[in-house]
């Protein structure tokens, strides 16, 4: 943990079963605590995630540019994301 960085305490829901396994790996002394693994496994997810926008940045680049509306109409009916909701950016 670096000192001084702020933190902020959140509430966040999660099946039982996933709750019950993060304890017992703090019982066996394989995690810190909950609050420590729950934070790792965000760390883990997000450079996850930056490091699929990074690639998905260089193929695009490669391959023409931005996706347009009729390409994202159908990866969204192959994957099943037709129904997320998208938020306005400004």
């Amino acid at each position: 943990m670096v000192f001084g960085m702020a933190t902020t305490k959140i509430t966040i829901t999660l099946e039982e079963e996933q709750v019950e396994a993060v304890r017992r790996l703090v019982e066996a002394n394989r995690a810190s605590s909950v609050s420590g693994f729950v934070k790792h496994a965000v760390g883990i997810a997000l450079q996850d995630a930056n490091g699929w926008a990074a690639m998905l940045g260089e193929a695009l680049a490669q391959t023409g540019g931005p996706v347009t509306k009729k390409e994202r109409a159908w990866a969204d009916g192959i994957l099943g994301g037709g129904t997320r909701k998208r938020r306005k950016t400004a």
